[in-house]
């Protein structure tokens, strides 16, 4: 179904909230966090179309809806024409949007988007366990992505952190422990980023990605289900403001527990809060997509993970563009 919007000229991000708690043991899963944060989202951002270079293809994401977070409406702002599109293999939504060169100048497009976010907590069964979870999808998150190998340096390590006979969560726990002590959130230089597992693994430097993409090669080469999660942090104490950068974490699949949640790069900043990001989120925070090499179209290579616009000019892919984020408490 395509859509039209109207022209506008700015960006903010809603949300408001927060979630606390923690657990006692590597393997229990502490007290489910009760908070929870309403949320308005939006981003702008302003693209240059040169009329000689034809069609222009653009994706934004949406916030995704499960157990945790509810994607109650969402506007487009825009002068061009726009549908939902859902990836074949994870499921996530987005908004294409596409024009025939007739807009040559600059095009501004702004979605606002009202959210709820619980804090997440996973103590045995719970309503992620009866999520419909098919065997395929399982299979597709113990195989490997393009920079998430799961043999040589990293099945190495694995098998070097995960001793015989531990059961899956004791398994996840020895692998996030290695993740959080061994790693540093640093962002100097390059190669950082990418979600690079082995590059992860031989410098053991990075922000989210990095440490995200080393525990789910970790934990898939151990033979647990794992997989990427991508959105956007909302600063604790703070009622509105900019957001400056995404944040991903990781879920592993337990029989019995569902999907178990984990930030071992929140993990390593704060310490003291390490038991709790095993198992637990705060509701500082909003998911947009899953997985890795994100297909939206076959003429295009595979996107190594997806938060921000990308766009398609004359054939031609470009690279990702940063849009302005704000936040503000509350639903509109």
């Amino acid at each position: 179904m395509m859509r039209r919007g109207v022209f506008a000229p700015f960006l903010w991000i809603g949300l408001a909230g927060l979630a606390a708690g923690c657990f006692s043991t590597a393997r229990e899963i502490g007290k489910a966090p009760t908070e929870s944060r309403d949320l308005q989202l939006s981003y702008t951002f302003t693209l240059t179309i040169p009329s000689e270079t034809g069609t222009a293809e653009i994706w934004i994401p949406l916030p995704r809806t499960d157990e945790n977070q509810k994607l109650k409406h969402f506007k487009v702002t825009s002068p061009l024409s726009y549908s939902v599109q859902t990836d074949p293999d994870y499921g996530n939504s987005l908004l294409r949007f596409e024009t025939n060169g007739s807009h040559s100048e600059s095009v501004e497009i702004r979605l606002d988007v009202n959210v709820s976010r619980s804090a997440q907590s996973k103590q045995g069964k719970n309503a992620s366990a009866r999520e419909n979870v098919s065997p395929e999808m399982l299979r597709r998150f113990l195989q490997p992505d393009r920079l998430v190998p799961t043999n040589g340096r990293i099945a190495e390590e694995a098998r070097r952190v995960v001793k015989p006979g531990m059961p899956p969560l004791e398994k996840a726990r020895a692998i996030y422990d290695y993740v959080v002590e061994t790693m540093n959130y640093d962002k100097s230089g390059t190669g950082w980023g990418k979600g690079d597992a082995l590059w992860a693994c031989d410098v053991k430097r990075g922000n989210c990605t990095d440490f995200h993409s080393l525990f789910i090669g970790m934990a898939r080469a151990s033979g647990i289900p794992a997989r990427f999660v991508m959105g956007f942090p909302v600063p604790e104490n703070k009622k509105e403001g900019e957001i400056t950068g995404y944040h991903c974490w990781a879920e592993f699949y337990v029989d019995g527990e569902g999907w178990i949640p984990v930030d071992a790069s929140e993990a390593w900043k704060h310490p003291k809060k390490k038991d709790f990001f095993f198992g637990n989120l705060d509701a500082n925070r909003v998911a947009f997509t899953i997985g890795r090499d994100i297909r939206l179209d076959p003429e295009l290579e595979p996107f190594n993970y997806l938060i921000y616009p990308q766009v398609r000019i004359g054939g031609r892919q470009f690279s990702e563009i940063r849009p302005a984020v704000r936040f503000a408490d509350g639903l509109n």
